[in-house]
C-alpha cells in the first residue's frame, strides 16, 4: 500500500465518522430524568423504618430528621456501646452519605453480642436512610452497607470439641 492510498483511506474514515456523527445528531434526543428510581417510604410520624441483621442480632431502626442523637434500647449510644469502635461502626453510614448530625435514630436490638448488634444497627440505619432519602441509595450501596453480612458462627459437630477442632489425641 502506497503513502497516497493510506492518506486517502484515512480521509475516507474521517468522512465516515463525520457521517455517523451527523446521523446520531438528527435522531430524537433521549431525556434522562434526575428523579430517584424509588419513592420515599416514611410513616405517619415522618420516620423511615428498617430492619438490620448481623450474626444473631436483629435491630429495628427508626430514622427521622434531628440533631444526630442515637438511642439504642432506651439508652444513649455512648452508654450502650461503650467501645469507640462500635460507635464508629454505627456512624459509618452517616459519614459515607455526608449526613452527620442530621438524623435522630431510635433502635431496638435483640440477640447476639455487642459487635453483632452494632453491625445490625449499622445495616438498619443504611436501609432506613435509603428509604428516607432515595438519592443516597447509590452512595450507601457502593460502600456495601445495604448488603446483609451473612457470616454466622458455624455450629458444633458431634464427635468434635468445637465446630472443627478435634478432641486431643492420646497415644496411651
Amino acid at each position: 500500500m502506497s503513502e497516497t492510498e493510506t492518506v486517502q483511506s484515512l480521509s475516507d474514515l474521517a468522512d465516515i465518522a463525520g457521517n455517523v456523527a451527523a446521523a446520531e445528531s438528527t435522531e430524537t434526543p433521549v431525556f434522562v430524568s434526575n428523579a430517584p428510581l424509588r419513592e420515599q417510604e416514611i410513616d405517619a410520624q415522618g420516620r423511615a423504618y428498617a430492619t438490620g441483621r448481623r450474626k444473631d442480632a436483629v435491630a429495628r431502626v427508626w430514622l427521622k430528621p434531628g440533631t444526630g442523637k442515637i438511642i439504642v434500647n432506651g439508652r444513649d449510644q455512648e452508654v450502650y456501646f461503650a467501645r469507640p469502635t462500635l460507635r464508629l461502626v454505627i456512624n459509618q453510614t452517616f459519614q459515607v452519605a455526608g449526613r452527620e448530625d442530621q438524623y435522630d435514630v431510635v433502635a431496638t436490638v435483640k440477640g447476639g453480642g455487642l459487635s453483632g448488634q452494632a453491625g445490625a444497627v449499622k445495616h438498619g440505619i443504611a436501609q432506613a436512610l435509603a428509604k428516607y432519602e432515595p438519592a443516597l441509595r447509590a452512595a450507601v450501596k457502593a460502600a456495601g452497607f445495604l448488603t446483609r453480612d451473612s457470616r454466622v458462627v458455624e455450629r458444633k459437630k458431634y464427635g468434635r470439641a468445637k465446630a472443627r477442632r478435634s478432641f486431643q489425641f492420646s497415644k496411651r
